[in-house]
């Protein structure tokens, strides 16, 4: 094989190997309850929030109007992970939200109007904070229960891979035990009595699809994991 044929089957090989490991490391992100874009504009938040505003110091809020808008537009074209789908109407709702204290806080920058500008900062702020609790899981024990129920019901049960679905079964099971075991944050007891009843039906569907799987039925199966991932939607709505 002469050099010129030997560059162009290596740079091949590498093409080829390259596109497979960025495949693969994007994968992982799809099961990530997070929006980067957001998590990037609470720089900006803070600096409002937790330095411009409690000083009153309007001049460094109408500085940051630039960032402010910069944020928001990235915010706004920015994709949901495919976790969070379910989620996509309240992100939908709350990114309006999140735009229109923007203009709010452009219009009073722009008027240089620093009463207006301080109201339009505490608007903005809480819009935000509303946007994040959008996506935010209650608990983290129930983030990691639903990134494995996300690769099962979406992926694995759709194709029947089985062995998937039982590695899948056996990982839920131990989530499981682990979401058993959490206490809701303060902010959350109030619904201790729904989160309660809802948990333990989530937790008795893991042991109905243990059940299942032992059929080797695949209607019954899929039957089980169907009824976990409603349980699973029921849970998290009580939040």
């Amino acid at each position: 094989m002469n050099d010129r044929r030997y560059r162009t089957l290596i740079a091949a090989i590498l093409v080829f190997f390259t596109a497979g490991l960025s495949g693969f490391a994007q994968t992982p992100g799809e099961t990530e309850a997070r929006v980067p874009a957001l998590d990037a504009f609470h720089e900006v938040i803070y600096k409002i929030w937790h330095e411009a505003w409690p000083k009153n110091d309007a001049a460094m809020l109408q500085k940051l109007a630039p960032e402010v808008e910069k944020g928001i537009a990235t915010v706004a074209a920015a994709p949901l992970p495919g976790i969070l789908r379910e989620k996509k109407a309240a992100w939908d709702e709350g990114v309006k939200k999140l735009q229109s204290a923007g203009a709010e806080y452009k219009a009073a920058a722009a008027a240089k109007d620093d009463k207006k500008l301080m109201a339009a900062a505490e608007t903005l702020h809480g819009r935000f904070e509303g946007l994040m609790r959008a996506i935010r899981p209650a608990l983290k024990e129930l983030d990691d229960f639903h990134a494995t129920l996300y690769t099962l019901y979406h992926y694995y049960l759709q194709k029947y891979e089985i062995e998937k679905i039982k590695s899948s079964a056996a990982e839920l099971k131990k989530k499981m035990k682990a979401l058993n075991a959490a206490q809701l944050p303060e902010r959350l007891k109030q619904k201790e009595a729904e989160f309660q009843a809802a948990r333990l039906k989530l937790s008795k569907s893991v042991d109905a699809l243990e059940l299942a799987l032992r059929t080797n039925q695949e209607k019954t199966i899929k039957a089980a994991v169907e009824t976990l991932h409603s349980n699973y939607q029921a849970l998290d709505k009580v939040f």
